[in-house]
C-alpha cells in the first residue's frame, strides 16, 4: 500500500499520515455514518460524533467572524457556534431551505473539553453501514477540498460518499487560528 501525507496549507508541517492499513484499523469491520448533502454533494460523517440533528432556526451573526461561521445558536441555554459546512470546505454558501437542517456534534477542544458545534447541511439522508473494505484511502490529488478533511472514499453501489474527518474540518484549534488571523486582517 502507498502511504499519503497530508499537509495542512496553513501549516508547513505534516497534518495527518493515512494510507488504507490505518484506514481498515481505525474503522472495525463495519462502522454506521450519516450521510447528507452539502451543495449537490453527498458527504458522511462517523455516528459517534453526532449528538443531535435540529432545524434550521434562528442564528445570531456575530461580527467580525470569518464567513464560514454562520453564527451562534442558543441550544439548552448553552452558546453553539454554527459553521457553514459548504464555505469551509470551500464552496458557494449554502441556501437555507425547508430540508436545511444543524448537525450538532462534541468535538474536543484545545483543553480537553468537550464542545458542541454545529454545521449546516442542505439536507440529511441516512445513516450507513460501511464495511471497512468499501472505504478507500483519500485521493492524492484532484480534490476539490483540502485532503486532510477527508477519513476515505465511502464505495456504495457504485457512487463514492466522501467521508469526512470532523476532527480535522472542525478542528476548534484551527477555527480559533483563523479567527485570529481574519481579525488581524480587519
Amino acid at each position: 500500500m502507498t502511504e499519503q501525507q497530508i499537509v495542512s496549507p496553513e501549516h508547513d508541517q505534516a497534518a495527518h499520515v493515512v494510507d488504507q492499513d490505518d484506514i481498515n484499523e481505525m474503522l472495525d469491520q463495519s462502522a454506521k455514518y450519516l450521510t447528507f448533502n452539502v451543495n449537490g454533494d453527498v458527504y458522511g460523517s462517523e455516528i459517534d460524533y453526532i449528538q443531535e440533528i435540529i432545524e434550521y432556526g434562528a442564528i445570531t451573526r456575530v461580527p467580525l467572524t470569518p464567513k464560514y461561521l454562520r453564527g451562534v445558536i442558543n441550544l439548552r441555554g448553552n452558546v453553539v457556534p454554527v459553521i457553514d459546512l459548504a464555505i469551509r470546505l470551500g464552496k458557494e454558501a449554502s441556501q437555507v431551505t425547508k430540508r436545511t437542517c444543524i448537525i450538532i456534534v462534541e468535538m474536543k477542544s484545545i483543553d480537553d473539553e468537550v464542545v458542541d458545534i454545529g454545521f449546516v447541511v442542505d439536507e440529511v439522508d441516512e445513516v450507513l453501514d460501511i464495511a471497512a473494505d468499501n472505504i478507500a484511502a483519500p485521493p492524492q490529488f484532484g480534490s476539490d477540498i483540502r485532503t486532510d478533511f477527508i477519513l476515505g472514499m465511502g464505495k456504495l453501489s457504485g457512487k463514492f460518499v466522501v467521508l469526512l474527518q470532523l476532527e480535522e474540518v472542525l478542528s476548534i484549534a484551527e477555527l480559533a487560528d483563523l479567527v485570529e488571523l481574519e481579525s488581524k486582517e480587519n
